[in-house]
C-alpha cells in the first residue's frame, strides 16, 4: 500500500545521522554524567558540548540552555517559576496557544489567583498589536506568552515586535517556539526574549528531549527538584544519548536550512495550487494558505464536505495510507473540535472537515499528487 506521511507538525522522522550519533553514545558513553570517574566525565563533556552547539545556533550563551524532556516541560518550567518565583501576577496570552501553555496558565490562575488576559486575534488568527499594547499597561508584573509558529494553522508571529513591545513595557516575554526552532533562524542577542521552549522531535531528532532558553540572571527556579543537574534548574540523571541527538538534529537542521526550506516551500505552493484546481470551494484556515504570513511547513485545509461525510475523512485517508491530522496530535482521540479553529471559524465551517497537512524534506510531489487524488475522490462522491 502507498504510504504518505504528512504529519510532520506532530512529529518527524529521525535522521539517520542522528540515530547513528545516539547509538554511539548508548554503546560507548553510558556513564552517569554526575559521576566523577572517567565514564561520568566523558558523558558530562558530551552534554556540555551539545549545550554549546545549541547555544551557538541561537546566538545565546551555553548557560542559558536548560535541557528538558520536551516543549511541554520547558513551557511549564518557565510559566510556573515566573509566577511562583518571579512574582508575576498577570499573564497575557492568546486563546489559540498550545495547551501546554493554556492549561498551565489556567492551573496557575487556580493556584495563585493571578490575572489572565487574552489578546484579541483577527479572523485569520493574527495578534492585534494595539490590544497587546493596551494590555501591557497593566501595573501588575506581567509575562506575555505567545507562540512563534502556531502548530495548527501555521501563523507566524512577529516575534521581534512582541519582544520589543514587552521590553518597552518592562514585561517578561516567553514564546513556545516548538514549531520554529530548527526551521527559522533565531538570534537571541537581537530578539530581547526572556524564555523559549523547543523540542527535538519537531526537527528530525528524538522524542523525549527539548530545552528551555532562560535568559541569564532571570531568577528562574526549578520545576523538578532533586540533584544539581542542569545547574540546579532541572534535577534528574541526564539522558545523554537524547541530548547528543538534539544537538545533531539541530546542527543538521541549520546546516541544511536554506536548501530544505526552499524544497519544502515549493512542496507547499504546489499542494495549495493543485488543491485549489482539483477541489472547488476548498479554503485554508488561519494564514496557512499564505506563504508570507504562515510557516512553510504546513497547511490547514477546510474541505467542502457534508457533516455526515466529514466524520469519516481521517479514517478514509488512513485506510489509503495517508497520515495527517485534524489538529494538534496532543488532542487526537478527543471528541471536541480544535480549540484553535473554534476561535476562527463559523459554526457552519466548523462542521466541515479541517485537516492539517505538514511537510518535510522527505516528502515528494508524487506523494502530494496521490493525496490530492484521494481528497478529490472523497469530495466528489
Amino acid at each position: 500500500m502507498t504510504q504518505v506521511y504528512l504529519d510532520n507538525a506532530a512529529t518527524t522522522q529521525i535522521r539517520d545521522e542522528v540515530i547513528d550519533a545516539m547509538t554511539k553514545v548508548m554503546k560507548q558513553h553510558y556513564g552517569n554524567a554526575s559521576s566523577t570517574h572517567s565514564f561520568g566525565r566523558s558523558s558530562k563533556s558530551l552534554i556540555e558540548k551539545s549545550r554549546k552547539t545549541i547555544a551557538s545556533y541561537l546566538n545565546a550563551s551555553a548557560g542559558e540552555i536548560v535541557f528538558t524532556s520536551g516543549g511541554t516541560e520547558a513551557d511549564n518550567l518557565v510559566l510556573r517559576s515566573a509566577v511562583r518565583d518571579l512574582q508575576v501576577e498577570h499573564i497575557i496570552t492568546s486563546r489559540i496557544e498550545h495547551h501546554a501553555v493554556l492549561h498551565t496558565v489556567e492551573q496557575l490562575q487556580k493556584e495563585y489567583h493571578i490575572s489572565i488576559s487574552y489578546v484579541n486575534i483577527d479572523a485569520t488568527g493574527q495578534v492585534d498589536f494595539s490590544h497587546l499594547g493596551e494590555l501591557l499597561q497593566n501595573p501588575k508584573k506581567t509575562l506575555v506568552s505567545l507562540m512563534h509558529v502556531n502548530n495548527e494553522i501555521g501563523n507566524l508571529l512577529d516575534i521581534q515586535r512582541v519582544a520589543d513591545l514587552c521590553k518597552a513595557n518592562k514585561a517578561l516575554f516567553h514564546s513556545d517556539t516548538v514549531q520554529s526552532v530548527g526551521h527559522y533562524e533565531l538570534d537571541l542577542q537581537k530578539i530581547p526574549i526572556d524564555f523559549l521552549a523547543a523540542s527535538a522531535h519537531k526537527f528530525h531528532g528524538p522524542k523525549g528531549v527539548g530545552f528551555a532558553f532562560v535568559r541569564k540572571n532571570s531568577g528562574l527556579k526549578p520545576l523538578i527538584f532533586g540533584g544539581e543537574q542542569e545547574r540546579g534548574l532541572r534535577a534528574g540523571t541526564e539522558s545523554v544519548h537524547n541530548i547528543v541527538g538534539i544537538e545533531e538534529a539541530l546542527k543538521l537542521a541549520y546546516s541544511n536550512l536554506e536548501t530544505e526550506r526552499a524544497y519544502i516551500e515549493d512542496l507547499k505552493r504546489y499542494f495549495i495550487d493543485k488543491l485549489k484546481a482539483a477541489i472547488s470551494g476548498v479554503t485554508f484556515n488561519g494564514c496557512s494558505g499564505d506563504m508570507e504570513t504562515s510557516t512553510y511547513t504546513l497547511v490547514n485545509v477546510c474541505l467542502p464536505v457534508s457533516v455526515e461525510k466529514s466524520a469519516m475523512l481521517l479514517f478514509q485517508l488512513d485506510l489509503k495510507g495517508i497520515a495527517c491530522s485534524k489538529g494538534s496530535a496532543c488532542q487526537s482521540g478527543s471528541t471536541q473540535s480544535s480549540h484553535v479553529l473554534a476561535e476562527l471559524l463559523s459554526d457552519a465551517d466548523l462542521q466541515k472537515p479541517s485537516i492539517r497537512f505538514s511537510f518535510s524534506s522527505y516528502n515528494t510531489k508524487e506523494e502530494l499528487d496521490y493525496v490530492i487524488e484521494i481528497l478529490k475522490e472523497f469530495t466528489d462522491h
